[in-house]
């Protein structure tokens, strides 16, 4: 079977760092006002500390939402490939909270995703060092690696590269699962 990884965050699920800005701030963000693949970076410095505190009382996956038809298709996916669930756990903010993180993603993956055997999770910020067949990611930067396709999951950070951008690093735009489908089924 080819070994295919996938990203979680902006690929498997989707906004909960902004529903979790937006409360703290008690603002209505889009992820169009983000200037940056960084959704926090839109609070201001002066509440970056009450920022790290309120992220620390709370579960950002308690946040997101799944992507459509995404069970679905990762099921079959499974069935067909062995896949790895590839993300980062480092959180940016405050680096003692990375262990909350990991803990987070492990629950949410564990419970939105119980045919994918846990052992399979790889929790890494450098996913270029794995070997894979296939990735699937929502970063430019995080598909770099071997790999004989490189699907790019259009998100709000990288929704402006071009097609010959994207040509030159040999990716594929995807929009949703049910194109990743068609590709790789």
């Amino acid at each position: 079977m080819k070994k295919l990884i996938i990203d979680m965050d902006d690929v498997l699920c989707e906004k909960g760092f902004l529903r979790m800005v937006n409360e703290f701030l008690g603002t209505n963000y889009e992820e169009e006002d983000a200037n940056s693949y960084y959704i926090n970076d839109l609070i201001p410095k002066e509440k970056f500390s009450e920022w790290i505190q309120f992220f620390a009382e709370k579960n950002v996956y308690d946040y997101v939402n799944l992507k459509d038809n995404v069970q679905e298709v990762v099921k079959k996916l499974n069935e067909v490939y062995n896949i790895y669930i590839a993300t980062s756990y480092v959180f940016r903010d405050d680096k003692l909270l990375s262990g909350k993180s990991l803990k987070d993603k492990f629950e949410y993956l564990y419970k939105n995703f119980p045919f994918i055997n846990p052992e399979k999770y790889i929790f890494i910020t450098n996913k270029e060092i794995i070997k894979a067949d296939i990735r699937i990611d929502d970063s430019i930067q995080k598909l770099e690696g071997d790999a004989e396709i490189k699907l790019l999951f259009t998100a709000y950070h990288n929704i402006n590269i071009t097609d010959e951008e994207l040509k030159a690093k040999k990716l594929v735009r995807v929009n949703n699962w049910k194109e990743i489908e068609k590709i790789l089924l």
